[in-house]
């Protein structure tokens, strides 16, 4: 045996240390690779049987200091779970402390009291459904932060109020069964579903609205213009803009002075607590914007279509101001779009949840190779299940609001945006057999680095914002509590089916001729 072949071997296994009580390998790869080597370097006689022994132990080492790495990215991922569920909690409690010391002084309230959401992926972790059934779904609470203080009507009151309830179609109430599921006399049965439509009913008329707007468009500026001056002579709204179209308003005429605007992030952060409405001029990059300006509660959203396609945006600009003062009349169909709600955490990280904000998405996080040439290698688990290892272009985890997006591309389902669930769609793969899936909303997905992994991943999350993901880095998913509340024109099945329809031309061909040849 060479004395360099020694030297080699043992430099390989000796890029391990340890970190938070984990044993981290630096490159598990180069100790097997130097394995071989030897192996194959170095004649092996009768007499060699150490350097045998000696490859099978160092095999074994490899394959216990994955598993620790591997362990300790599911430790991460764990912690960082239940670090959101307490958050969630914390502010639920503090919610509900909040409501309870405010209802003192009100009486002929109207609702039933609840303080739980719409449920099916729409409440918060912890929810339960127990709304009496009196008054509806009391799920204003979904849109609402725990200072607007929803049942406040006295004239101080900043914050429109709103109910949201189902509405089914030729029922003559908005009533509905709660339970999904029923056991009676030891049978299971399920509860009839037939025409459920999300319904929101204007309590309080809105006095604040948002208006988002595509930039570098001549129609859109003209457009937001003649809005704003109808919303203002017309409804006597307050109108809040971005600083941008602020300018561009103050440029054409001194009359748009009443415009209010944020000016720092402090400002930025605190919409929520003043605006009733978002109305956005553009396609669905407006839309997606409106949504990521939001991180908690989001207000309803009016989306006008002023882009491409459009599968979000069903309000027509033509007709706009009779499409607004049908909305703020109400009673109106909505759309709750969710979200996923994703953390990064790096295996580097020294505590093991880094005081990072979640990063909300509305389409999907994308998960690719991003500039390497090298095939994407990502370990996925789904709660504590093994799903697979994904070898191809990369890994889509998309919310059905984002079915029709780079998911229906890469060979996904188009799923109706009101179906909880997230959509698991590899791109590019290198197998034959790896197929799209779709997962329950109430599961958490962890995408994992690997250590072998011969390049980094990159992760980007609604198309921006792109991160990297070195060896042993994990990306967490689940759905976010608070789902995005859409207007639609028609009702949430007719608007995604013409979105389909126009925008894709989904299953359009000529009909066959009736003229050729019949079955006798």
């Amino acid at each position: 045996m060479y004395p360099g072949h020694f030297s080699s071997a043992e430099a390989s296994i000796s890029t391990t240390h340890l970190e938070n009580g984990f044993i981290v390998p630096a490159s598990l790869v180069n100790s097997e690779k130097a394995v071989h080597e030897l192996l194959q370097q170095t004649p092996i006689h009768g007499t060699d049987d150490h350097l045998i022994e000696f490859s099978e132990a160092l095999r074994t080492v490899a394959k216990a200091l994955r598993r620790a790495a591997e362990g300790k990215a599911f430790a991460q991922a764990e912690a960082a779970e239940w670090r959101r569920k307490y958050e969630i909690e914390k502010s639920r409690n503090q919610l509900l402390e909040h409501k309870g010391k405010s209802s003192g002084g009100h009486n002929g309230d109207s609702h039933c009291g609840c303080t739980e959401s719409l449920g099916n992926g729409y409440a918060t972790d912890g929810q339960v459904d127990r709304c009496c059934g009196k008054e509806g779904i009391c799920c204003e609470e979904v849109l609402f932060d725990g200072e607007a203080g929803p049942r406040n009507h006295n004239k101080m009151m900043r914050k429109a109020s709103f109910k949201l309830s189902w509405r089914c179609k030729g029922e003559k109430n908005d009533q509905h069964k709660h339970d999904i599921v029923s056991f009676e006399k030891g049978d299971i049965t399920t509860a009839s579903r037939s025409s459920k439509q999300i319904c929101l009913k204007w309590e309080s008329p809105p006095q604040t609205v948002l208006i988002l707007t595509k930039p570098n468009s001549t129609t859109v500026q003209v457009l937001c213009a003649d809005m704003v001056r109808w919303l203002r002579e017309q409804k006597n709204l307050n109108i809040y803009v971005e600083p941008r179209v602020k300018k561009e308003l103050l440029s054409n005429s001194c009359f748009f002075k009443f415009v209010e605007t944020w000016d720092d992030d402090r400002e930025f952060s605190d919409l929520h607590t003043k605006v009733d409405l978002v109305v956005t001029l553009g396609g669905d990059g407006t839309v997606l914007w409106a949504a990521s300006m939001f991180k908690g509660p989001v207000p309803p959203i009016v989306p006008f279509s002023l882009g491409s396609l459009g599968f979000m945006t069903p309000f027509y600009s033509e007709r706009h101001k009779e499409c607004l003062d049908s909305v703020m009349k109400g009673p109106i169909s909505i759309t709750l779009r969710h979200r996923l709600q994703c953390h990064v955490i790096q295996d580097k990280a020294k505590h093991e949840y880094e005081a990072e904000e979640p990063i909300l998405v509305l389409n999907e996080v994308t998960i690719d190779c991003g500039i390497s040439s090298y095939l994407t290698n990502l370990e996925c688990y789904c709660d504590s299940s093994f799903v697979t290892r994904v070898q191809g272009d990369g890994l889509i985890l998309s919310t059905t609001s984002g079915s029709t997006a780079y998911s229906l591309a890469a060979g996904g389902s188009m799923v109706h945006p009101q179906v909880p669930g997230i959509l698991f769609t590899p791109i590019c793969p290198h197998s034959l057999s790896f197929r799209p899936l779709i997962f329950p909303e109430h599961v958490t997905i962890r995408i994992q680095v690997p250590f072998n992994s011969r390049s980094p991943a990159w992760a980007s999350f609604d198309g921006k914002d792109r991160k990297q993901l070195a060896a042993g880095d994990v990306l967490v998913c689940s759905m976010a509590p608070c789902p995005v509340p859409t207007a639609c024109l028609e009702d949430s099945t007719g608007d995604f089916l013409h979105s389909i329809q126009d925008g894709l031309h989904w299953n359009q061909r000529k009909t066959q001729s009736s003229d050729g040849p019949r079955d006798l």
